[in-house]
């Protein structure tokens, strides 16, 4: 039997566009050929039950889109019932006769008085234009115009939720083609709503048009005495008129209900319900005033009164209904009942907030995204592709960029709007601390040259973010000459992007967790098995990250997983520290940290660590490689380190060079660790890290 159903639905829907062609072709057939009275009689039935069916469905609806072709059926409805009109119009001026439908409502609905017909129908027409179709074309214009200005901010959210890894591509394509199709429709129920507005307006003239040509024909050409012919004609206008805006107010209220479902999470009804009995106090005032009423001399006492009992039962058991769900949180929460009333004064505001603080809602709040960067409002276009923004595009670059240089798998970067920030700046953040903050000026360029005493450029002085440079914020009539001056320039979503580089850079190690590591030694488990098999079995998951983190903070790409794990597995077996096997390590990649630090023409620029530093730092270290190295340098010595360093760091930058310091394996990471802090963009390296055939060209001793 299901399957007959079934079978008979797909076969409807399959000849659905057939069907309605025909139909539409119908409809205009019936304005010009005649139709019978039996068959009219039908048609308009039918049209009353479709009005009635089409204002039930909308009870049911909780989203718009479930009913997307909403707009289309009033349109479809409208211009059925205008042939219906025509049609009866043509059966009541030929043969005074439209059927028994439109004699029935002539005759027995206002009992066969045109006059009260008369005042009937205009009420009809006049609640229909006045209340419902003004109100809901108004509602629908609104909805419409807040819908599309929703839309970029809508369209931002699912980007940045698809860029922090929350949704997939799949499900961000069908969040964007619900947003447009939301768009669609309410611009087409405000659209639709007209059609409703001039059917009403229609009805109006088209019943005066007929009272006045039945009176002119019955008159005229059939020789009727005036009260005869306006009692026939009348009659039968007046029920053409009821018949007609009666279906039309039933789609005029299935619209207004549409446009108005803004917030629902079930059916009309039960949302009506539950929004007339969430609480139990307007219950109870609206039983006080009715038993009021009821005493009141000269009103009638037992109206108010039966009411008055009937609001007082149902209050008494939405009281009953919130104490007991109440009672039942209490008992889920730990507490028992009435707790809160023997907390004094403030039980009940500790009770209601005991909710909100259970750990099953509290823990969603402990989540920090790994990255995230925070706008001002003036910045979302650069991140909005509706507006032409192309960030999103650029992060990806940027991740992809990492993944091939560094080998840093970067995750998914939230961006969200700020209201807090001001409108043209943004903050950078790693794991919810702030690591980096700037400004830019939508619609202007950063320019910047390499003399930081060139003034001659007009604009708005500025610092570059990534680096702390001097720069100007030009307009774009001035971009050209700017370029001819020689000075660098660049648009805002790069200023952006190179600062979020730049952070990434310099805080990968932070975002290589544990879990992350995990992906990596899976990966390498697929096609070299043997090697993280035995990475495993010597070394455990936090000495692995603890290493992989000390080669992410000095910049060295670790994309060769196989060579990192096997030196790891080779020197785990003898010792733990970290330190020490992050220089085994380095070691291992030392044809990487050549190619990644000599210039174009194969040559690496250094300083070098004088020996009599080297000495003194050597002399210096206690402990042992399994608990780690302590420094004894005197904080004077240690300034004087740094001090010699920044200077050389300095001169190679001048120069246009990598500041690269060569110091001996033993105390390479050490001296690392002293100038981490003031001088992140010196590299450190050791004689045990420079490939076999590279040039090297000294530049000079730091001392």
């Amino acid at each position: 039997m299901a399957d007959t159903v079934v079978s008979s639905g797909s076969r409807v829907t399959r000849y659905a566009d057939i069907g309605l062609a025909i139909l539409l072709v119908t409809i205009i057939v019936m304005m010009i050929i005649p139709v019978s009275t039996w068959l009219l009689d039908i048609l308009l039935a039918s049209n009353i039950a479709f009005g009635v069916m089409m204002l039930l469905a909308t009870f049911y609806v909780n989203n718009a889109l479930e009913i997307a072709a909403f707009p289309s059926i009033i349109l479809i409805a409208t211009l059925f019932r205008l042939s219906l009109n025509i049609s009866t119009t043509r059966q009541i001026l030929l043969n005074a006769d439209a059927g028994e439908v439109v004699g029935a409502f002539g005759s027995f609905v206002v009992g066969g008085n045109y006059v009260v017909g008369g005042v009937v129908f205009l009420i009809l027409v006049i609640i229909q234009f006045l209340v419902i179709t003004k109100g809901s074309e108004r509602v629908a214009e609104v909805a419409a115009r807040f819908t599309l200005d929703a839309m970029p901010g809508k369209q931002m959210a699912i980007d940045a939720d698809l860029n922090a890894g929350i949704i997939d591509e799949t499900e961000a394509r069908v969040r964007r083609k619900n947003i447009q199709r939301e768009a669609d429709f309410y611009g087409a129920m405000d659209g639709a709503s007209k059609f409703v507005k001039g059917d009403a307006i229609a009805g109006l003239i088209i019943t005066i048009i007929n009272i006045l040509g039945g009176l002119a024909i019955g008159v005229l050409q059939r020789g009727l005495q005036i009260g005869a012919a306006l009692q026939t004609y009348s009659l039968l206008t007046v029920g053409d008129g009821l018949v007609s805006q009666i279906p039309a107010l039933l789609f005029s209220t299935a619209t207004g209900i549409i446009v108005t479902r803004s917030a629902g999470e079930s059916d009309l009804g039960l949302d009506i319900i539950t929004s007339l009995t969430g609480n139990h106090r307007p219950l109870l005032i609206a039983c006080c005033m009715l038993f009021a009423l009821a005493l009141v001399p000269g009103l009638p006492t037992v109206p108010f009164s039966v009411l008055g009992i009937l609001m007082a039962i149902m209050a008494r058991s939405v009281y009953r209904e919130g104490e007991t769900q109440r009672t039942e949180l209490e008992r889920k929460q730990g507490h028992p009942p009435g707790a809160s009333q023997a907390m004094g004064p403030q039980g009940s505001g500790a009770s209601a907030q005991a909710a909100p603080g259970s750990p099953e809602n509290v823990l969603p709040l402990l989540t920090v995204d790994p990255m995230e960067v925070e706008i001002g409002y003036a910045l979302i276009s650069m991140v909005d592709p509706g507006q032409g923004g192309d960030m999103l595009d650029r992060i990806g670059t940027i991740r992809r960029q990492m993944a091939m240089d560094l080998g840093l798998v970067v995750p998914p970067i939230r961006i969200r709007d700020n209201i807090q920030l001001k409108p043209t700046e943004y903050v950078i953040r790693v794991k919810g601390a702030e690591v980096g903050r700037g400004e830019l000026l939508p619609d202007h360029y950063l320019s910047m040259s390499v003399d930081q005493n060139d003034d001659t450029l007009v604009g708005i002085p500025t610092t570059e973010p990534s680096f702390g440079l001097p720069a100007v914020w030009i307009s774009p009539e001035v971009r050209d000459q700017a370029e001819a001056m020689g000075y660098t320039v660049v648009d805002c979503p790069s200023v952006l992007a190179t600062h979020l580089s730049e952070i990434i850079k310099r805080y990968g190690a932070d975002l290589l967790t544990r879990q992350e590591v995990q992906k990596l030694v899976d990966l390498v488990k697929e096609n070299n098995p043997a090697v993280a098999g035995e990475l495993t079995s010597t070394l455990s998951l936090g000495d692995v990250q603890k290493v992989l983190q000390n080669l992410a903070k000095e910049q060295v790409p670790i994309r060769d997983l196989v060579t990192i794990f096997e030196t790891l597995s080779d020197f785990g077996r003898f010792t733990k520290g970290v330190d020490y096997l992050t220089e085994r390590v380095r070691e291992s990649l030392s044809r990487v940290i050549t190619l990644r630090l000599q210039d174009d023409k194969g040559v690496m620029s250094v300083f070098a660590l004088s020996p009599k530093v080297e000495q003194r730092i050597k002399e210096s270290l206690q402990g042992d490689l399994n608990q780690g190295w302590q420094l004894g340098l005197s904080p004077a010595e240690v300034q004087q380190i740094i001090k010699s360093s920044a200077t050389a760091a300095e001169q190679m930058a001048m120069a246009g060079l990598t500041p690269i310091l060569l110091a001996h394996p033993d105390v390479r990471f050490v001296t690392r660790k002293i100038l981490e802090g003031t001088l992140p963009q010196l590299f450190v390296i050791s004689y045990n890290e420079i490939a076999q055939g590279a040039q090297l060209k000294s530049l000079g001793t730091v001392e």
